[in-house]
């Protein structure tokens, strides 16, 4: 049978979601510890997607095909096994052909960053000194909505099929000494979400103007845009299916 199950983790202490030969990875203790629970010698978990080394997850789905099984039981025996940066929300039984990573319909990503100093926020949100114009990064916005090709944004050589994405919600919101990026896509390239922010900085400092944007996107090339922005600031905040 096939179940869904929803977690979220703290990404700090892992290499991304996908399983790694030399790194501690999500899908790794995920998976060894279902296959501990249920006394099997191993259990393959399939992803929504993939996490960059740092990134974290407020919800975040993989699928595993097992027998029938007890959900609220599981999900306390788990929750028990289970370090504490890896939690599980739900376990949710579904039909045989479900995926969870090709029947996701959208992503959306959030970066957090704040401006005033603080010891208590500096693991999941980047101090940023700097000031921005937060009108100028929001127009700049614009020109990365619909489906486009984001080369400019995506490291290289990943081996992905194609570099076009649909991004339907792009934007910046400011409260007080916090700002908030949040982005909606139907799906990622690698590292795409932190170059993106990287170079919306420049556009906020006034480095480059917002029409910059679209010569970047145009020349599909990785050297255009600004520099990454650091992992600790990144969520992925919600993966949405069209039967959830």
């Amino acid at each position: 049978m096939r179940y869904f199950f929803e977690i979220a983790y703290d990404g700090t202490n892992y290499h991304g979601w996908q399983k790694q030969e030399n790194a501690v990875s999500v899908q790794e203790i995920v998976s060894q510890k279902i296959a501990k629970y249920l006394n099997h010698k191993d259990i393959s978990v399939l992803g929504c997607g993939r996490t960059d080394a740092g990134v974290h997850a407020s919800q975040f789905y993989f699928h595993t095909d097992i027998d029938q099984l007890d959900v609220s039981k599981a999900i306390f025996n788990l929750n028990n096994m289970l370090p504490s940066d890896i939690s599980i929300s739900s376990i949710l039984k579904m039909k045989e052909n479900v995926h969870a990573r090709f029947d996701a319909s959208s992503r959306k990503y959030c970066y957090y960053i704040h401006q005033k100093k603080n010891p208590f926020r500096d693991k999941f949100s980047l101090y940023y000194k700097k000031e921005l114009d937060v009108d100028a990064m929001n127009a700049a916005c614009l020109f990365f909505i619909g489906t486009q090709d984001f080369t400019s944004f995506s490291k290289l050589h990943t081996g992905a099929k194609t570099n076009i994405c649909t991004i339907s919600e792009i934007n910046w919101c400011k409260s007080n000494d916090d700002l908030i990026f949040t982005i909606t896509a139907n799906r990622f390239l690698r590292n795409m979400v932190r170059s993106i922010v990287g170079t919306m900085f420049e556009v906020g400092v006034g480095k480059i103007p917002s029409s910059e944007i679209l010569r970047i996107i145009e020349s599909k090339n990785r050297n255009s845009a600004g520099c990454s922005v650091p992992a600790h600031g990144l969520f992925l905040e919600k993966v949405n299916y069209p039967y959830l």
